[in-house]
């Protein structure tokens, strides 16, 4: 049975099927592994040799780190060497927001970070501001200027801190504060919207840009090359060595043109007025003084301000972040008297000889509309010398009537009014002088004869810049010459110490038929301090050199035909009085400055502005104020024109350095005006 049973087994298993089932389950088995392992090798070649150089450097990627390192800024200097923008060392804190995670994380990590670090919460608000404005893969301050404990209880924990990194650096310091504060600007932290209009990789490293005057519009100079170093860490992020490091390019250092202790002169001299000062170098251009006032202190920007100090600055009824001598547009007032005289003389419509009659007032035929001189009696008959030395309204008003608007506009843009400048600074104002196309464009009108007859004045639609002022009253110093304003006179290259001059830039000059023309007016303007009866003669009698000028008074709230003026402006609210003005230059035989002032309801610019153009004008060209100072004494040394140590002097002020002065070492004292002297101090 049992025998029965194997041979029943046996006839149903198959040995030679399972063996060939066998041996081909084996075969696709070893051809399994053969094809793994060729894969394998493959891969490990590839690895190895194909794709050696690309996991070689992630490898190098995870041990090493290229940290950016930023360049040094540029220093800023005067015209003398003073610094006015410099580098000091500071140790800084610095937040990665990439490396610290999201919103919840970073609270987190500053609240570690208080019991390490003094942190208060203008420092954590600041902080969370600039997060939000910056790109999340870089660094952003959070907190400057760490003493060496803080920085030694850090480096305890360390490592409890991801994303976070003290750096020894730089910080920006304004050593003058507010002085020149809207001329040299400040530095902030850079936005996001500047980085996409910029290069980004010349920003590597760096956290600050120029904000604001020089150190906006010089940025590309003052900013440098960044370079880099390659720093070899461990696991948790720790530098173990350096090791490779390529140097930067510091920015070039940057000579301006303006005289430190006449711009100090200028804003002290401009008292507790709001309003601008601006002096020029007729002779190439160059700013020696630019005062807007109120100023800031530039350093508040540096570490990131905060937002409250911010709205505090931005709500100040001041404004002292406006930059009055770029931005400001007032009424030039009598101050284009000047300008519309040589226009008269230049188009034949009148003579120096010719003359009108001046009772107070005039009108217009067919029309019941006064229009006022400011002095109410009238002047009676004036020629030109008169009417710009009285500054006589009805002779100004006669003498637009006869050149007429269109001709009017041709002169005054010709003289730069209505246009900018082209300053080497940034944000300044066109600034407007009104034309019938430009009425019919902006107002939908016609022009009307009244208008031009307040045109004539500088009042009605006309708006200029101290700025603009300052160039026009250089360009008559120079008799239709000039250059363009800049403040830039030269850079230095920090390591080769090779200072490269700017070449100024010479503006169209003013062609006249005859040349004589500038004469008569520049007489009539140096009748203006020199004579008595002249607008500014108590300003200008006791000058040790000739000044050529006039003053101004721009109407800020208009009368009405039956209302009367208060005859002092200190009897009239604050915000009613008139605007001060002064254009000036001296010396008037051979000028090296002009001045423009303007001080925002000083009533009038024969007593506010001209004593203000007069301090600035002694400092620059004594060295000392003279103006109604008895205790004036003469410095051990002149200031001198020559804008960077080394350069060469120009011979004509060789000459007046190596003058001995004996006479002024006792400066006359300036004497008072008396009531007479001072008639026509109510300059329109």
């Amino acid at each position: 049975m049992a025998l029965f049973a194997r041979r029943r087994r046996d006839a149903l298993k198959n040995v030679h099927a399972e063996r060939d089932s066998f041996l081909r389950r084996a075969g696709v088995a070893v051809l399994f592994c053969i094809a793994g392992v060729v894969l394998l090798i493959v891969r490990l070649a590839d690895l190895q040799i194909v794709e050696h150089e690309h996991y070689q450097t992630r490898a190098d990627e995870n041990r090493m780190r290229v940290t950016p390192v930023a360049p040094v800024r540029g220093l800023i200097y005067d015209r003398n060497g003073t610094l006015l923008a410099q580098n000091q060392p500071a140790f800084v804190l610095e937040v990665t927001p990439e490396q610290v995670g999201n919103r919840t994380a970073m609270d987190e990590l500053l609240a570690k970070l208080q019991h390490v670090i003094t942190l208060t919460d203008t420092d954590i608000t600041r902080f969370k501001d600039r997060v939000r404005k910056s790109p999340r893969y870089r660094g952003v301050p959070l907190r400057s200027n760490l003493t060496m404990e803080e920085v030694a209880r850090y480096e305890i924990d360390r490592h409890q801190f991801p994303g976070v990194e003290i750096n020894a650096g730089l910080t920006r310091n304004y050593p003058f504060g507010a002085t020149a504060s809207h001329l040299v600007g400040y530095v902030g932290g850079i936005s996001e919207e500047e980085l996409k209009q910029a290069n980004e990789s010349q920003f590597l490293g760096l956290t600050q840009i120029g904000k604001n005057g020089v150190e906006k519009s010089q940025e590309d100079l003052l900013r440098g090359e960044p370079g880099a170093k390659i720093i070899e860490a461990n696991a948790y992020g720790r530098p173990l060595r350096e090791l490779d490091y390529r140097r930067g390019y510091p920015g070039r250092n940057l000579y301006l043109s303006i005289d430190t202790k006449v711009q100090t002169v200028a804003e002290q001299a401009m008292g507790n007025f709001q309003g601008s000062v601006v002096a020029l170098d007729p002779r190439n251009g160059e700013i020696i003084a630019m005062v807007s006032k109120p100023g800031f202190d530039p350093q508040l920007f540096v570490g990131g301000i905060d937002t409250a100090s911010y709205q505090t600055l931005l709500n100040d009824p001041t404004r002292p972040l406006f930059n009055r001598s770029l931005q400001g547009l007032y009424p030039p007032g009598s101050t284009v008297k000047p300008a519309m005289a040589l226009a008269g003389l230049e188009y034949g419509v009148v003579t120096p000889e010719h003359s009108e009659y001046c009772k107070g007032e005039m009108t217009l035929p067919g029309s019941s509309r006064k229009y006022r001189c400011w002095k109410r009696t009238g002047h009676g008959a004036v020629n030109m010398l008169e009417g710009v030395k009285r500054s006589c309204d009805i002779y100004f008003y006669n003498l637009a009537t006869l050149l007429g608007i269109d001709r009017m506009h041709e002169a005054m843009t010709g003289f730069g009014l209505g246009h900018a400048t082209g300053v080497d600074l940034p944000l300044e104002k066109d600034g407007l002088y009104p034309s019938r196309e430009w009425k019919r464009r902006a107002r939908k009108e016609n022009w009307y004869p009244g208008e031009t007859l307040n045109t004539g004045i500088g009042q009605g639609y006309v708006l200029a810049t101290p700025m603009q002022l300052a160039q026009m009253v250089a360009r008559i110093a120079m008799r239709g010459g000039g250059y363009k304003p800049h403040v830039l006179h030269a850079t230095e290259d920090p390591i080769t110490r090779k200072i490269t001059e700017i070449v100024p830039e010479a503006l169209p000059k003013i062609d006249l038929k005859d040349n004589g023309t500038w004469d008569v007016v520049i007489a009539a303007m140096e009748a203006v301090t020199q004579e008595q009866g002249g607008t500014a003669y108590a300003v200008g009698r006791n000058a040790p050199y000739r000044i050529a000028a006039k003053t101004g008074s721009a109407q800020v709230a208009g009368l009405r035909q039956d209302e009367t003026r208060p005859q002092k402006q200190e009897e009239m609210p604050l915000r009613l009085r008139d605007h001060a003005l002064f254009i000036a230059f001296a010396p008037a035989e051979a000028p090296r400055i002009a001045v423009a002032v303007m001080a925002e309801h000083g009533g009038h610019g024969a007593s506010i502005a001209a004593p203000i153009a007069r301090q600035v004008m002694d400092q620059y060209l004594l060295g000392y104020v003279l103006y109604n100072n008895e205790k004036a004494e003469v410095p051990s040394s002149r200031v001198t024109p020559a804008l960077v140590p080394g350069l060469p002097v120009p011979p004509e002020l060789q000459q007046m350095l190596q003058q001995t002065a004996p006479a002024a070492a006792t400066p006359p004292a300036a004497v008072p005006a008396t009531p007479a002297q001072q008639e026509d101090d109510d300059d329109r």
